[in-house]
C-alpha cells in the first residue's frame, strides 16, 4: 500500500496531560523563575544579577518544553475553490451611449469582458468565476448573451449584491463580487450608501468591486424629483413641485409648462447657470372641479438629447371637496328657513354664504327709489349669479321668486341653468312666493327642475307618503335599511301643506302627497333629477322643518331632519359613496410597458351589489380625443369586476364605464389615469461613479473606471483550506540534547549561586 503524501505541517503539544494540568504547572513553572528573580534582587552587581535571571528563566522555558512535549503534526490538506461573481447590469439605463455618439453601455462591458478574459482564466485555478446579469433580479449569463441590448428593467444593486451572496449557501461560500454598472441606482441606494443599506453592506463581509461605466458628459434635461400630494381640495390652491435637471445646457433658457389633459394651467422659465446644474420649480395653482385629472410637467426636446422621453412627466390628482359651498337665497324668514340655515352653519363640512330678499309681488315699493333697497343688505346679484355662481357646489332658493326687474333673476336665470346643466347643483324649496306666484319669472330656471306647478299650493295637513324609488334612494334612506327607513318615514308628523306640483318625465319622485292628484298621479313633495351634467332637487313645501321640531319626542332623538337633508347634499354634489357606478384606476400612475387596469363596482338603485352586471370601460385618449381600446366584464357577487388594458402609448386618458344589468341602466362613471413615458430608470441619463465608490469603500472593494486594458488585481478572500486524508505526528521533545540542555542550565545556576555566595 502506498503511503500517504503529506504537503502541510503544523506544531501540536503531545502532552497527555488534560489543558488544565498544563496550565496549572505553567504557571508554578512561571512561579518558581519569579522566586528565583526576588531573591537575587538586592545583588549590587548588576551583571550577576543578569546572569542568575537568565539562567533561571533558561530553565523554566527547558522545563516548559518538557512538560508540553511539542511535536509536528504532518498533514494532508486541499484548498477550496470559493466563488467570484461578476455583475453585470442589464437594466434599461444600460441602453444609453457610454459617451456621446458611441456604444452603449451594455456593449462596453462585453467588449471589457473579452479582453479581460485571459485574466479571469487565471483566477479559475483559485475560484469558480460566474456571470451573472441583474435587471434587478438576478439570472446566469453567457459572454455571448451579454452583446444583446440591455432590458427594459430597474437598477437595484443592493438586491444585486445579496442575492449573489445568497446564491453561495452550502460549502462554496464567496469570495468576491465584480459589479459593472453605471450607478443608476433608483430603489435601496439611490439615496447613497446610509442608515440599512449601509448596515445591510457590512453585513455581506465580501469585497465588492466596482466598475463604473460611462461617461458623465452627456446632453439631456429632464423633468425629476416631482412632489405634489395624491389629493387636492378643490377652490384651494396647490403646489406642484418639480426639479429640472440640465446637463450641458450652460447659460439657456428652459421653459416648463404645467398642462391639464391638453389645457395649459401655468408655465415659468429656468436658466441653467453650469453644465450639470438642477433648478426647482414650483406652479401653485387652484383646482375647480372635483374628480381625478392627470397633469403634465413638460420641457422641449432640445436637438443632441440622450433621452427625449423624459422631458415630460405626467402624474394624476385627485380633487376632493374640503366643505361643500352652499349659497343660500331666502325670499322671506321663516321656521323652515331658520331651521335649514342652522343645520347648514353648524355642519363643519359646509360652507354656508346667505342672504335674504324681503320683497314679494304684492308689495309696493311706494317712493323708494332703488328697489334694491328692499334688500335686508345690498344685493350682489352679478358677483353672486355671474362672476362667483361657478365658486358654489349647491346653490339653494328658499320660498324665492320675484317679478321686479331690479330684484329679480331674470337676466341671471340663464347663467342658473347653464349652471346646472355644467356640472352644479341646485335646490328649489316651496312656499308661497315659488312654485306659487313666483313661477313664471323663471320659466328657463325651471327647466332644471325635476317637477313643474300644477296649480295653487294645498294647506291641509298631510303626512308624506314614501314612494317605492325612495325606499331604495340614498337621498330619503334616514334609516339603516328598507324597513328601517320606511319606520322612520311613519313616525313623523303631519306637515301643514304643501305646493301642487307635477313630476317632469325622467324626474324620480322620492316622497308624494297621498291624496292630492295631477294627471292621475300623486302629487310630488320631493323629487330629484339629472339635468345635463348637473342634479336638482325640488321640495314642495316650506314645512319640512316639522320633521326637525319632533326630533325629540318623548326624549329618542331620530335625527331624521339633518340625516335628511345630509343625504341630500351628498347626492347633489355626488358623493362617491351615493353613485352606483364607481370608477377607480388601478393603479392611476401606469409605468411604460405596463397594462392599464380599472375596477368597477355597481350597485342597484337600492345600492345593494349589482350581481352579473354587464360593465363596458372605454380607454379615452385625451391627447387625441379618440378612443383606445374598449374592454367588457361581469360583475361577481359583491359587484366588482377588474378589467385590463393592453399597455397603451403614453400619456394621458380617462376611463369612461358603463353597466347594464338586464334592460336596466346602472349610470356611468370615470377616472383618469397617466400613463409614463419613462419610468424612474430611463428619466435619468446621468451617471454615478461616487454612488459606486461608496459601495466599494463599505465593503472592503475597490473601485474603477471601466479599464482600456485587462482587469486590474482585485481584492477576495483566500479560500480555506480544509485538512484531508491522515495525519502522523513526529514528536520533538524526546532527543537527549534537549535534556542535556535543562541539566546544564541547572547546574550552571547551582555553580553561580555558589560561587556568589547564594548557597
Amino acid at each position: 500500500m502506498n503511503s500517504p503524501t503529506f504537503n502541510a505541517w503544523k506544531l501540536v503539544t503531545l502532552s497527555p496531560l488534560p489543558p488544565w494540568a498544563l496550565v496549572l504547572l505553567a504557571l508554578g513553572l512561571a512561579l518558581g523563575v519569579a522566586l528565583a528573580a526576588w531573591g537575587v534582587r538586592r545583588e549590587p552587581s548588576r551583571g550577576r544579577r543578569v546572569l542568575l535571571w537568565a539562567l533561571r528563566a533558561g530553565a523554566g522555558l527547558a522545563a516548559l518544553f518538557f512538560l508540553l512535549e511539542p511535536g509536528i503534526r504532518h498533514l494532508q490538506v486541499a484548498r477550496m475553490k470559493n466563488r467570484v461573481a461578476v455583475l453585470v447590469d442589464r437594466s434599461a439605463s444600460m441602453s444609453f451611449p457610454a459617451e456621446v455618439g458611441g456604444r452603449t453601455r451594455s456593449e462596453e462591458v462585453a467588449d471589457f469582458l473579452e479582453r479581460a478574459a485571459p485574466r479571469l482564466g487565471e483566477l479559475q485555478d483559485r475560484f469558480t468565476v460566474e456571470l451573472y446579469g441583474f435587471d434587478p433580479e438576478l439570472a446566469p449569463m453567457t459572454p455571448e448573451a451579454l452583446k444583446t441590448p440591455a432590458r427594459a428593467g430597474t437598477t437595484d444593486l443592493l438586491a444585486a449584491v445579496r442575492a449573489a451572496a445568497g446564491a453561495g449557501q452550502g460549502s462554496r461560500k464567496l469570495s468576491g463580487v465584480l459589479l459593472f454598472s453605471d450607478g443608476a441606482d433608483n430603489t435601496e441606494l439611490k439615496a447613497g450608501v446610509v442608515g440599512r443599506a449601509r448596515a445591510a453592506l457590512a453585513d455581506l463581509n465580501v469585497p465588492v468591486s466596482t466598475f463604473t461605466v460611462g461617461q458623465e458628459t452627456l446632453k439631456d434635461v429632464a423633468v425629476e424629483g416631482l412632489k405634489v400630494d395624491d389629493f387636492a381640495f378643490v377652490r384651494n390652491s396647490l403646489t406642484v413641485e418639480v426639479e429640472i435637471h440640465g446637463r450641458g445646457f450652460a447659460g439657456q433658457d428652459i421653459p416648463v409648462v404645467l398642462s391639464q389633459e391638453g389645457k395649459t394651467v401655468a408655465s415659468k422659465v429656468v436658466r441653467m447657470e453650469s453644465a450639470d446644474d438642477v433648478k426647482p420649480v414650483a406652479f401653485t395653482f387652484t383646482p375647480d372641479q372635483t374628480g381625478r385629472f392627470v397633469y403634465t410637467m413638460t420641457v422641449p426636446t432640445f436637438p443632441g438629447e440622450a433621452v427625449a422621453e423624459n422631458n415630460t412627466r405626467s402624474f394624476t390628482l385627485k380633487v376632493i371637496r374640503d366643505r361643500v359651498r352652499v349659497l343660500l337665497v331666502v325670499g322671506r324668514p321663516s321656521w323652515d328657513e331658520r331651521y335649514l340655515r342652522g343645520l347648514l352653519r353648524q355642519d363643519a363640512n359646509v360652507d354656508l354664504v346667505s342672504f335674504y330678499i324681503l320683497r314679494t309681488l304684492s308689495d309696493d315699493p311706494g317712493v323708494v327709489n332703488d328697489q334694491r333697497e328692499l334688500s335686508l343688505i345690498p344685493f350682489p346679484m352679478e358677483e353672486i349669479f355671474d362672476t362667483k355662481l361657478d365658486t358654489f357646489d349647491v346653490v339653494i332658493f328658499q320660498n324665492f321668486g320675484h317679478s321686479d326687474p331690479s330684484l329679480s333673476i331674470a337676466e341671471y336665470e340663464r347663467n342658473l341653468e347653464r349652471y346646472v346643466h355644467n356640472g352644479g347643483a341646485f335646490v328649489m324649496i316651496g312656499g308661497d312666493s315659488v312654485l306659487g306666484e313666483g313661477r313664471a319669472t323663471m320659466p328657463t330656471l325651471m327647466e332644471a327642475l325635476p317637477v313643474v306647478a300644477a296649480g295653487p299650493a294645498n294647506l291641509d295637513a298631510f303626512k308624506p307618503r314614501l314612494t317605492p324609488d325612495g325606499l331604495r334612494h340614498p337621498v330619503t334612506g334616514i334609516g339603516m335599511g328598507a324597513a328601517s327607513t320606511e319606520a322612520a318615514w311613519a313616525e313623523l308628523p303631519p306637515i301643514p301643506g304643501a305646493n301642487l306640483t307635477q313630476a317632469r318625465p325622467g324626474a324620480t319622485v322620492l316622497l308624494d302627497h297621498p291624496h292630492l292628484t295631477v294627471g292621475g298621479k300623486n302629487a310630488p313633495l320631493v323629487a330629484v333629477w339629472d339635468y345635463g351634467r348637473g342634479r336638482s332637487l325640488v321640495m314642495a313645501t316650506d314645512a319640512s322643518w316639522y320633521w326637525a321640531f319632533a326630533a325629540h319626542k318623548d326624549g329618542s332623538p331620530s335625527r331624521a331632519y339633518d340625516r335628511f337633508w345630509g343625504n341630500a347634499l351628498r347626492w347633489l354634489v355626488r358623493d362617491p359613496d351615493l353613485t352606483t357606478l364607481k370608477v377607480t384606476a388601478d393603479p392611476p400612475s401606469v409605468e411604460p410597458g405596463r397594462p392599464v387596469g380599472v375596477v368597477v363596482q355597481a350597485r342597484l338603485a337600492d345600492y345593494q351589489p349589482a350581481q352579473d352586471a354587464q360593465v363596458r370601460v372605454e380607454l379615452f385618449s385625451v391627447a387625441t380625443q379618440k378612443p383606445v381600446a374598449v374592454q367588457t366584464g361581469t360583475t361577481g357577487t359583491d359587484g366588482v369586476v377588474r378589467l385590463e388594458f393592453e399597455p397603451p402609448a403614453p400619456g394621458p386618458y380617462k376611463l369612461l364605464a358603463s353597466a347594464k344589468k338586464g334592460e336596466t341602466d346602472l349610470g356611468k362613471g370615470e377616472d383618469a389615469v397617466a400613463v409614463r413615458a419613462v419610468g424612474p430608470e430611463l428619466s435619468d441619463a446621468s451617471v454615478r461613479p461616487e454612488l459606486m465608490a461608496q459601495l466599494a469603500k463599505e465593503t472592503g472593494g475597490k473601485s474603477y473606471k471601466l479599464p482600456r486594458d485587462g482587469l486590474p488585481d482585485v481584492p477576495l478572500l483566500d479560500p480555506p483550506v480544509v485538512e484531508v486524508g491522515r495525519a502522523r505526528d513526529q514528536p520533538l521533545w524526546d532527543r537527549w540534547y534537549y535534556l542535556v540542555a535543562l541539566i546544564a542550565l541547572l547546574g550552571a545556576e547551582w555553580f553561580a549561586r555558589r560561587r556568589f555566595g547564594y548557597v
